[in-house]
């Protein structure tokens, strides 16, 4: 996969910044997005040239639609520092966690989520069109609790439906193109998402290792390995499909 160029949202930190390393050792270069944290994405554009490859970090909050003409175009700049006019994969990758009990979510809770985990996904990629080349691929992060339930997860996990649903639409309609399009499953993941939730609460994870059939919780880097392998060439006749990589958790 060298020479290519990956996009990359939320690609400062977790499992965004695991897929971007783990491209950079392909040999793809990678935009990446971050929402607040310079350093950390000045960091990762370091680690990624230290492992050969090139990065450029761009900031963006994909909840906030309007910002998304102004990234195309600091996109399309970038590509030329990359000395490219288009790229060749979009990861969907950035959000947040809550968990929230159904009775009790609120509705500005319910926006805030729509906008960042499903608008995103389908707006973004509609601006990012023009800039993607032909016979690109287009990955969307998902959840495993999209198909087993953990209570708590009714807003995310449904948005997530939804971008599983919206990843075969989205198949469909760029075929022409030849523009394949998944989507990745993570299931219990240790990273810092929701504050390292997982990580931070040993009873917790202790009950989510229970429940994978190969005993342990996922890590960044085991994503960042399905992802990168569905993007290759290996791959190519994969496409409208739900991956997911959660070790076995609720079989």
């Amino acid at each position: 996969m060298s020479h290519k160029i990956a996009i990359i949202t939320g690609g400062s930190r977790g499992i965004g910044k695991a897929i971007a390393l783990r491209l950079a050792k392909s040999g793809v270069d990678s935009i990446i997005t971050y929402k607040s944290s310079q350093a950390e994405a000045s960091d990762v554009v370091k680690q990624i040239a230290a492992l050969g490859a090139r990065a450029v970090a761009v900031p963006l909050d994909v909840a906030n639609r309007d910002s998304y003409l102004k990234f195309a175009a600091v996109a399309q700049a970038s590509l030329e520092k990359l000395g490219a006019t288009k790229f060749d994969f979009l990861v969907n990758n950035a959000g947040i966690g809550l968990s929230q009990p159904f009775a009790e979510t609120t509705e500005a809770q319910f926006d805030e989520m729509t906008n960042i985990h499903f608008k995103s996904v389908f707006f973004l990629s509609q601006t990012l069109l023009p800039l993607i080349n032909d016979g690109g691929h287009i990955v969307n992060i998902s959840t495993g609790t999209s198909r087993f339930v953990l209570p708590g997860y009714s807003i995310y996990a449904s948005l997530k439906t939804a971008v599983e649903g919206l990843t075969r639409y989205m198949a469909k309609e760029l075929g022409p193109r030849k523009i394949r399009v998944n989507v990745v499953a993570p299931g219990a993941t240790e990273t810092d998402f929701r504050g390292g939730f997982i990580r931070n609460n040993p009873q917790f994870k202790k009950m989510m290792e229970a429940n994978i059939a190969l005993g342990r919780v996922g890590q960044a880097d085991d994503i960042a390995g399905v992802v990168n392998a569905l993007l290759s060439d290996d791959c190519y006749w994969v496409n409208g499909q739900r991956i997911e990589a959660s070790g076995g958790q609720v079989l």
